[in-house]
């Protein structure tokens, strides 16, 4: 059973997938942390509501990020994790996490990457006016959104689409394909070849 960790900014809707899945299906890991650098986030309270450790960690505190890093490493090696998993997280990863959990960190990105990178993927593509939009879940690298592809969805935009119901209709498509993601990986079905993430059976 893997240990999965969740990293989230904000209100957690990603983490309530996930959680929720887990209660229906096997998702071959346990989540046991949730790390947030935002002492306000919904998600520590989600964390908390369904017995998760829930930690705090404000990254203005320490005199350098990477020392702010290194107190995250710390904390994930003590608790055993075998699996980061990005959910709003409104930080770039470390070097150092990224070294000490090479191929063991995923995101998930609000458009078909590589296209509309960074925070504002559905507005940028909304504004864009791209028909076709999507979902990306990716391993994490070093670049911005930039590490290996697991899985992606298309997502149509209609004509009477709004920012909102664009908005709306990806994480609708997220909160579906970020478990399948997190199961994949926990059951050792993600085969790493360059770029290329195989599936197997």
């Amino acid at each position: 059973m893997k240990r999965i960790a969740v990293f989230a900014s904000g209100f957690g809707s990603n983490l309530q997938a996930l959680i929720d899945f887990s209660k229906n299906d096997d998702l071959g890991g346990e989540i046991v942390l949730v790390i947030s650098n935002k002492s306000s986030a919904f998600a520590l309270q989600r964390a908390r509501d369904n017995g998760i450790k829930a930690v705090f960690l404000d990254p203005a505190q320490f005199k350098t990020r990477g020392e702010f890093d290194e107190q995250v490493a710390g904390i994930l090696e003590e608790e055993k994790i075998d699996l980061v998993v990005l959910a709003g997280y409104m930080l770039l990863i470390g070097q150092n996490i990224l070294a000490k959990f090479r191929n063991s960190i995923i995101n998930i990105h609000p458009a078909l990457l590589p296209a509309f990178k960074g925070i504002h993927g559905i507005k940028d593509a909304f504004d864009y006016g791209v028909k076709v939009t999507g979902v990306t879940v990716h391993f994490v690298d070093e670049g911005l959104d930039s590490g290996p592809i697991i899985m992606q969805q298309a997502v149509e935009i209609s004509d009477d689409d709004s920012a909102e119901t664009l908005e709306e209709k990806i994480h609708a498509v997220e909160h579906k394909l970020y478990p399948l993601a997190v199961k994949y990986f926990c059951t050792g079905r993600l085969k790493i070849t360059g770029r290329k993430v195989h599936i197997t059976q």
